[in-house]
């Protein structure tokens, strides 16, 4: 396996544990540098999740995504069940939203580049 995919599947699952982490832990004990919009938070999660896990496995664009939409559902519900924190269909749905920019961003970053370096090297 390339050195690049195993650090990518790393960091993806890194971050995956992470993000598990901290939505399911009490609001007042996530480091005070993490709080700002809750919507916001919930994009930029995902965003990188999203980004990261579509490096990490090529090939697999539709189950990295439809996984990462699963597995923002089961936090909310997971969220819902604890006590201390609240299950949030608003929340899904902005994890949803940073699932649709990091697939644009690696789509035009990486899928589209890819294509315009082999073009170019071939004229």
């Amino acid at each position: 396996m390339k050195m690049h995919l195993i650090f990518w599947k790393r960091s993806f699952w890194f971050l995956w544990v992470l993000t598990l982490c901290l939505s399911l832990m009490p609001a007042n004990q996530i480091p005070s540098q993490l709080h700002f919009w809750d919507k916001a938070q919930h994009s930029l999660g995902f965003i990188a999740l999203g980004f990261v896990g579509l490096l990490a496995y090529p090939g697999r664009t539709q189950s990295v995504l439809s996984g990462l939409v699963l597995f923002g559902c089961f936090i909310e519900l997971a969220q819902w069940l604890t006590g201390w924190r609240f299950g949030d269909w608003q929340d899904w749905l902005a994890d949803c939203l940073g699932l649709a920019v990091a697939y644009a961003s690696w789509y035009f970053l990486i899928v589209k580049m890819k294509l315009s370096f082999t073009q170019s090297a071939q004229t």
